[in-house]
């Protein structure tokens, strides 16, 4: 194939595919930005999480449990999150079926009040989370129009770094800043908008993509963990006990968080999971930093007798992660920026307000010359 047909093809695929995808591509990457501060903005409205501070004990996990199945009964209680001595207790609600139930209490650790009930399926985050998985359709059809729209967008992407590079040499410093005049045209301004700075995002949209796809697709995760050199088991397993025939001793959990303050003095948060069954085993999340995933440690405990458990996972102690377990498990900090912390957060704002803006400028490319 001749260079030219070759470049012709190529932007046929471009222009096909960014028509095909340009509005989902659009709402996915608004949506984006609008979430990139999500804790920030939130924070700003959160005091109902401070508390006294006091000598005295938290209540036991068992005494919370039963606070919260009374206030919200017959639902499934995910996990219980304790943080410093001055913040709320959150007892986090959550069930996917028959009907999506997401919500949290928080209680003052100390006397068991209850300060705050949230519905993590309601209000402008939720709102704004369900547009970027699903784009407000039915779950079913949502999420599989925007996981195969980032797929696409890969290629959209390639396509269009090829078709930046210029044909000639001496053209190439038009594609690296705006030359402006005022004689200069819109549709002149609108290909620069288009072309320069879609140039200068496409590493950190394609980083953006990628992690998506991690997310949307469990074979793009896969061969994601095992090209890295992954020879874990990469799902979240959850062992057994170890002394299931022994004599089961109600509400060991009571005992373990408190060990587990006085074993990890820095640790930021654990979040107890109670056992589903009489044969599973005690989860805790340990977080070592605040706003961020990746290098939380996943604790097993045998519920009788509170012996920890190992895990082949690539969810357990941090410290045995290898490259390519950090890599998956730093897949959600990076999607959303804040593997960079509050720069890297600017960094997933700017860049998705500017995915957001090709859609459009590519769709103004298009009419343009279509119809002069």
């Amino acid at each position: 194939m001749k260079k030219k047909n070759l470049r012709k093809t190529i932007l046929n695929i471009h222009k096909i595919l960014g028509l095909v995808t340009g509005i989902v591509l659009f709402i996915v990457a608004i949506t984006g930005c609008l979430w990139a501060f999500k804790e920030e903005i939130e924070g700003f409205s959160d005091t109902y999480k401070n508390v006294t501070p006091k000598k005295a004990n938290f209540l036991s996990a068992s005494t919370i449990k039963a606070i919260a199945e009374k206030e919200i009964p017959n639902k499934e209680i995910h996990g219980v999150v304790y943080g410093a001595k001055n913040e709320a207790l959150e007892v986090i609600f959550y069930e996917a079926t028959p009907k999506l139930f997401y919500q949290s209490l928080f209680l003052n650790p100390y006397t068991g009040e209850i300060l705050k009930r949230i519905n993590h399926d309601s209000g402008f985050f939720a709102f704004v989370l369900k547009g970027h998985i699903r784009l407000w359709l039915p779950e079913a059809v949502g999420s599989r129009i925007v996981s195969y729209s980032i797929l696409l967008f890969f290629t959209i992407l390639i396509t269009g770094l090829f078709l930046w590079w210029p044909k000639k040499k001496k053209n190439r410093a038009q594609r690296y800043k705006f030359q402006w005049k005022e004689t200069t045209r819109w549709k002149r301004k609108n290909f620069d908008l288009h072309t320069i700075i879609g140039f200068y995002i496409s590493s950190f949209a394609l980083i953006f993509a990628f992690t998506g796809c991690v997310m949307a697709f469990n074979w793009f995760y896969y061969i994601a963990y095992k090209a890295t050199g992954g020879n874990k088991d990469p799902r979240f397993v959850t062992p057994n006990s170890k002394n299931i025939l022994a004599v089961n001793n109600q509400n060991t959990y009571d005992q373990l968080i408190p060990q587990l303050y006085e074993k990890y003095k820095e640790a930021k948060t654990f979040e107890l999971h109670y056992p589903s069954s009489d044969s599973t085993s005690i989860l805790v999340e340990m977080s070592n930093s605040k706003g961020l995933y990746y290098n939380m440690d996943y604790l097993f405990f045998d519920q009788n007798t509170l012996e920890e458990i190992e895990t082949y996972s690539i969810y357990g102690k941090y410290k045995n992660a290898d490259f390519a377990d950090k890599v998956i498990r730093m897949n959600y900090d990076i999607h959303i920026g804040s593997i960079g912390g509050i720069l890297g957060k600017f960094i997933a704002f700017f860049t998705s307000l500017i995915c957001a803006s090709l859609p459009v400028s590519g769709i103004l490319l298009w009419y343009g010359r279509r119809y002069k």
